[in-house]
Protein backbone atom coordinates (compact mmCIF):
# COMPACT_ATOMS: atom_id res chain seq x y z
CA UNK A 1 0.00 0.00 0.00
CA UNK A 2 1.44 3.29 -1.04
CA UNK A 3 1.21 6.39 1.01
CA UNK A 4 -1.20 8.98 -0.46
CA UNK A 5 0.36 12.20 -1.53
CA UNK A 6 -0.79 15.26 0.43
CA UNK A 7 -2.60 17.92 -1.53
CA UNK A 8 -2.85 21.51 -0.42
CA UNK A 9 -6.24 23.09 -1.16
CA UNK A 10 -6.44 26.86 -1.22
CA UNK A 11 -9.00 29.39 -2.21
CA UNK A 12 -8.45 31.30 -5.45
CA UNK A 13 -9.02 34.47 -3.42
CA UNK A 14 -5.89 33.89 -1.35
CA UNK A 15 -3.92 35.89 -3.86
CA UNK A 16 -6.52 38.63 -4.10
CA UNK A 17 -5.53 42.09 -3.04
CA UNK A 18 -6.52 42.93 0.53
CA UNK A 19 -9.26 45.46 1.05
CA UNK A 20 -8.22 48.66 2.80
CA UNK A 21 -9.70 48.87 6.29
CA UNK A 22 -13.00 50.69 6.36
CA UNK A 23 -13.38 53.88 8.32
CA UNK A 24 -15.44 53.53 11.43
CA UNK A 25 -18.39 55.80 12.02
CA UNK A 26 -16.92 57.02 15.30
CA UNK A 27 -13.77 58.03 13.48
CA UNK A 28 -15.85 59.97 10.93
CA UNK A 29 -17.61 61.77 13.76
CA UNK A 30 -14.41 62.49 15.69
CA UNK A 31 -12.65 63.84 12.59
CA UNK A 32 -15.74 65.82 11.61
CA UNK A 33 -15.89 64.46 8.07
CA UNK A 34 -18.93 64.97 5.87
CA UNK A 35 -20.30 61.57 6.82
CA UNK A 36 -19.74 62.32 10.51
CA UNK A 37 -21.60 65.60 10.16
CA UNK A 38 -24.54 63.80 8.54
CA UNK A 39 -24.63 61.32 11.44
CA UNK A 40 -24.45 64.10 14.03
CA UNK A 41 -27.09 66.22 12.31
CA UNK A 42 -29.38 63.19 12.13
CA UNK A 43 -29.09 62.59 15.88
CA UNK A 44 -29.58 66.26 16.70
CA UNK A 45 -32.61 66.48 14.42
CA UNK A 46 -34.16 63.45 16.11
CA UNK A 47 -33.54 64.89 19.57
CA UNK A 48 -34.92 68.28 18.52
CA UNK A 49 -38.07 66.64 17.15
CA UNK A 50 -38.55 64.76 20.43
CA UNK A 51 -38.03 67.90 22.51
CA UNK A 52 -40.39 69.98 20.40
CA UNK A 53 -43.08 67.31 20.56
CA UNK A 54 -42.88 67.29 24.38
CA UNK A 55 -43.01 71.09 24.48
CA UNK A 56 -46.01 71.08 22.12
CA UNK A 57 -47.92 68.64 24.34
CA UNK A 58 -47.14 70.67 27.47
CA UNK A 59 -48.05 73.99 25.83
CA UNK A 60 -51.24 72.60 24.33
CA UNK A 61 -52.19 70.79 27.52
CA UNK A 62 -51.54 73.67 29.89
CA UNK A 63 -52.50 76.36 27.39
CA UNK A 64 -55.86 74.74 26.81
CA UNK A 65 -56.83 75.06 30.47
CA UNK A 66 -57.53 78.83 30.41
CA UNK A 67 -59.46 78.39 27.17
CA UNK A 68 -61.55 75.59 28.67
CA UNK A 69 -62.33 77.66 31.76
CA UNK A 70 -63.16 80.68 29.59
CA UNK A 71 -65.52 78.65 27.38
CA UNK A 72 -67.15 76.89 30.33
CA UNK A 73 -67.27 79.37 33.24
CA UNK A 74 -69.21 76.86 35.36
CA UNK A 75 -66.07 74.71 35.62
CA UNK A 76 -64.19 77.58 37.26
CA UNK A 77 -66.79 77.75 40.02
CA UNK A 78 -66.79 74.02 40.81
CA UNK A 79 -65.21 72.93 44.07
CA UNK A 80 -63.82 69.53 45.00
CA UNK A 81 -63.66 69.15 48.80
CA UNK A 82 -63.54 72.95 49.23
CA UNK A 83 -60.74 73.35 46.67
CA UNK A 84 -61.58 75.18 43.42
CA UNK A 85 -61.34 72.90 40.39
CA UNK A 86 -58.82 75.10 38.48
CA UNK A 87 -56.44 75.04 41.45
CA UNK A 88 -56.82 71.29 41.76
CA UNK A 89 -56.06 70.75 38.09
CA UNK A 90 -53.09 73.12 37.96
CA UNK A 91 -51.76 72.22 41.41
CA UNK A 92 -52.19 68.44 41.34
CA UNK A 93 -53.38 66.94 38.07
CA UNK A 94 -50.69 68.53 35.91
CA UNK A 95 -47.81 66.72 37.59
CA UNK A 96 -48.70 63.18 36.52
CA UNK A 97 -48.90 64.51 32.95
CA UNK A 98 -45.44 66.09 33.28
CA UNK A 99 -43.96 62.93 34.83
CA UNK A 100 -45.45 60.78 32.04
CA UNK A 101 -44.09 63.13 29.37
CA UNK A 102 -40.65 63.15 31.00
CA UNK A 103 -40.65 59.34 31.17
CA UNK A 104 -41.66 59.08 27.51
CA UNK A 105 -39.04 61.65 26.47
CA UNK A 106 -36.23 59.83 28.28
CA UNK A 107 -37.20 56.48 26.76
CA UNK A 108 -37.50 57.93 23.26
CA UNK A 109 -34.17 59.78 23.60
CA UNK A 110 -32.40 56.65 24.80
CA UNK A 111 -33.90 54.67 21.92
CA UNK A 112 -32.73 57.31 19.43
CA UNK A 113 -29.22 57.29 20.89
CA UNK A 114 -29.15 53.48 20.85
CA UNK A 115 -30.24 53.47 17.20
CA UNK A 116 -27.58 56.09 16.43
CA UNK A 117 -24.88 54.02 18.16
CA UNK A 118 -25.99 50.90 16.26
CA UNK A 119 -25.87 52.81 12.98
CA UNK A 120 -22.38 54.16 13.68
CA UNK A 121 -21.01 50.80 14.84
CA UNK A 122 -22.58 48.91 11.93
CA UNK A 123 -20.78 51.06 9.38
Amino acid sequence: MTKAQRVRVTSPRMTARRRPPSRSGTRDIAEQTGVGEVYTRSLLRTQLRLGLSVVAVVVLGLGALPAIFALEPQLATLRVVTVPLPWLIVGVAVYPLLVALAWWHVRASERAERDFADLVERR
